[in-house]
């Protein structure tokens, strides 16, 4: 009786584990990518506290053949950025203007560690992330993890839940990445405001 509750069950449990599934229409994906003339990279957003420096959200800004960003479980969106579960497209220069302002208030900065990759590693992460499917809460560095371990020369990278333990990671084994920090401290910043003008 107890292994037909649990067979019952499963759905529902598998259900709760799994992220919410958003997938927009092609056509507005394929209308919203952006090529960014900058190098290969792949850059590691991590949402830091100014209160206690703990982390609360991460998430991969990826530039190839396009610019998209994975947010896993996260909950930034923009009607102008076509999502297709945590993967948003489109990511040019005002997209990440806007990305870093919802998350970046009083009480959090943002920080980016952008490293250069080849091609071929970018066109990977690209695949990897738009194959990888919703994620649940919590889940947003241990997905990131996931991803970068399967890339060439990110194989070190620690299987984590806490975004600051990836960053750090990251700055004691990568030299070459750039580092750079967003923050806003105006208390008119704790609510997002939309910008139609994206786009």
């Amino acid at each position: 009786m107890r292994r037909l509750i649990l067979v019952l069950l499963a759905p529902l449990i598998l259900a709760a584990c799994a992220g919410e599934s958003i997938w927009a229409p092609e056509e507005e994906v394929q209308r919203a990518i952006y090529r960014h003339d900058a190098p290969p990279s792949i850059s590691v957003i991590t949402v830091v506290s100014n209160r206690n420096g703990k982390g609360g959200h991460s998430a991969l800004l990826i530039n190839g053949s396009q610019r998209l960003v994975f947010d896993p479980a996260g909950t930034w969106q923009h009607p102008h950025i076509p999502e297709r579960n945590d993967v948003h497209y489109g990511m040019e220069p005002r997209a990440v203007e806007f990305y870093n302002a919802y998350h970046a208030r009083v009480t959090w900065h943002v920080v980016t560690q952008e490293i250069p990759v080849s091609a071929e590693v970018a066109e990977r992460a690209l695949a990897l992330v738009q194959g990888y499917g919703a994620v649940p809460k919590a889940y947003c560095t241990r997905a990131n993890t996931d991803i970068l371990q399967q890339l060439p020369g990110f194989e070190g990278v620690p299987s984590t839940f806490y975004p600051v333990q990836l960053m750090n990671y990251l700055d004691a084994n990568f030299p070459n990445l750039k580092r750079s920090i967003y923050r806003d401290d105006s208390p008119a910043n704790n609510d997002y405001i939309t910008a139609p003008g994206l786009r």
